[in-house]
């Protein structure tokens, strides 16, 4: 089954930029985490959206940068709604001293870790998917740099 990866957004206005090179990236990231790539929405949205989601569905009144939705239908394959707060990504970048660019790819390959099974609810699964989100922002900036 060959899956795709679509980008929409919710309550803004935002063009993605490099979508090939993103959907390229991810597919990799799957098929290294032994996965197959189902259906995968991408949704950039306002704030006041994504808090929306959070109270419905996560029962949480707090913002967000990311709410994931796991959609899988069989076994080794990734589908799923992942949520992104647009001004959280830009806030985040600016605390971290990266580009919007650069926080947006990890809030992307951070949902799509939870996509593929990963927690982060303890320290010890913190520290662990941080480290995968690590490893693969190290090979994307390859595909940015070459288009």
């Amino acid at each position: 089954m060959k899956g795709r990866i679509r980008f929409f957004t919710e309550g803004i206005k935002y063009r993605i930029s490099n979508k090939k090179a993103i959907r390229i990236w991810i597919g990799n990231a799957i098929i290294n985490e032994k996965l197959n790539i189902g259906d995968i929405n991408i949704v950039i949205c306002d704030e006041k959206y994504l808090l929306k989601l959070n109270r419905s569905f996560l029962r949480k009144s707090s913002h967000t940068d990311i709410i994931s939705f796991p959609l899988s239908e069989g076994k080794n394959v990734v589908s799923g709604d992942i949520y992104i707060s647009h001004l959280r990504v830009k806030e985040n970048a600016k605390k971290y001293g990266v580009s919007n660019f650069t926080e947006l790819s990890r809030v992307i390959i951070h949902g799509i870790l939870h996509l593929s099974g990963y927690r982060d609810e303890s320290v010890k699964e913190r520290t662990k998917m941080s480290q995968k989100e690590d490893d693969y922002l190290k090979v994307f900036p390859l595909i940015e740099y070459t288009l």
